[in-house]
């Protein structure tokens, strides 16, 4: 229990739901534009500890295998050592933002349900948490995806007699060592978990709905641009959002292309059901297994928001930029089009400029927090 209690209510401004880089991102604008941590805001975090998702990643995912980690708004991450953890560097670096810009976090913060405020509230938004109630007259929800592994159904699921496990509780590559191992899903978690299960499994199978798309070559900002506006295209009419990665393809550098000449990397179409043995197809195909991964991603997190009834008939939140198009106090970033960390930052922003107009112009002058580095935090 905090110091207002599980049942009493506290009127802020804005409440910022999850603080991954979205939330951290979204959190460090508020604060540069005048808003008051704490009598203004709130940041609220389901996690343990800092670091967003980035906290349950699998140790073998290093730091030097991590693509595309874009720095958090006002505060470099340098001199991280490549073989450390991705896990540990990150939860360090974010603590260090943290604490460098002033940004407390409720922690661990579940957030049950966010409504229509009450009559005489003022048209405020009650979020509804584990350590009680707040009246917000804006939310940002940054809750990403982790919390919502997907895997998909296949007939004679419940009767395999090995073990079937997600992404999401990977444990390493050493744990499958003698295991015949199908790993699920054509994105970049199933091309990482392959390449490093095969060096100790007894024998992998890899196996995706589609073909896999391997890009050959630089991602430029153009291909950047062009990717996101498929996912952004998707999000405008509704729709789930699909990841970026799903519309890039998977970079061809040299670990995949060894992968691929020794035949980890050779790929089987779908299987149409799963026996008490493994998998098997309906020309006649069988793969015995001991264990099935599915690397099959994640969903939007948004459970929290659906008393709101923001989901349109396609199953997605429509947003016009980060505002969702059926109720203007609510913005997603990380959502969609914002899910990669540069995305994030920028909707972070975006969202900011929004609430501040939403809520009636500027809030006080800004508070000008001077950070420190996070070199030292991150290469010990």
């Amino acid at each position: 229990m905090n110091d207002f209690g599980v049942h009493e209510e506290r009127a802020v401004d804005v409440v910022v739901v999850g603080a991954g880089q979205a939330g951290l991102s979204a959190a460090y604008h508020l604060r540069r534009t005048g808003f008051e941590p704490e009598r203004d805001f709130v940041v609220l975090d389901h996690a343990p500890q800092p670091g967003g998702a980035w906290q349950f990643r699998w140790p073998s995912l290093t730091y030097g295998k991590v693509h595309g980690m874009h720095a958090l708004p006002g505060m470099e991450l340098t001199g991280a050592d490549p073989g450390r953890p991705s896990s540990q560097v990150i939860g360090e670096y974010f603590t260090a933002y943290e604490e460098a810009f002033g940004l407390p976090v409720h922690r661990p913060v579940d957030v049950a349900a966010v409504r229509e405020g009450r009559e005489g509230e003022g048209g405020r938004l009650r979020v509804e948490t584990s350590e009680g109630v707040y009246a917000t007259r804006a939310l940002i929800s940054a809750t990403g995806t982790w919390e919502r592994p997907f895997r998909p159904h296949y007939p004679g699921q419940e009767t395999f007699l090995g073990r079937q496990l997600h992404t999401a509780h990977y444990p390493g590559p050493e744990a499958f060592a003698g295991q015949r191992v199908i790993v699920v899903g054509g994105g970049a978690s199933g091309t990482q978990h392959l390449m490093e299960i095969a060096r100790h499994a007894a024998a992998t199978t890899w196996v995706t709905r589609r073909e896999p798309v391997f890009r050959e070559g630089p991602f430029d900002e153009e291909a950047g641009r062009a990717a996101v506006a498929l996912v952004e295209e998707r999000v405008r009419q509704g729709l789930p959002p699909r990841s970026v990665v799903s519309v890039t393809g998977l970079p061809l550098n040299d670990a995949i292309r060894k992968a691929r000449a020794s035949g980890v990397l050779d790929r089987l179409p779908m299987f149409d059901r799963i026996t008490p043995t493994g998998v098997a197809w309906d020309d006649g195909r069988t793969v015995e297994a001991d264990v099935i991964l599915w690397a099959t991603g994640f969903r939007a997190a948004i459970d929290h928001l659906a008393p709101l009834r923001l989901r349109e008939p396609g199953g997605g939140i429509r947003l016009e930029g980060t505002r969702a198009v059926r109720d203007a106090r609510v913005h997603l970033v990380g959502y969609g089009p914002s899910a990669s960390t540069i995305g994030a930052n920028r909707a972070g922003r975006a969202a900011v400029r929004e609430i501040r107009a939403l809520l009636g112009g500027s809030p006080p002058a800004p508070l000008g927090a001077t950070p420190r580095t996070a070199a030292t935090a991150v290469t010990g």
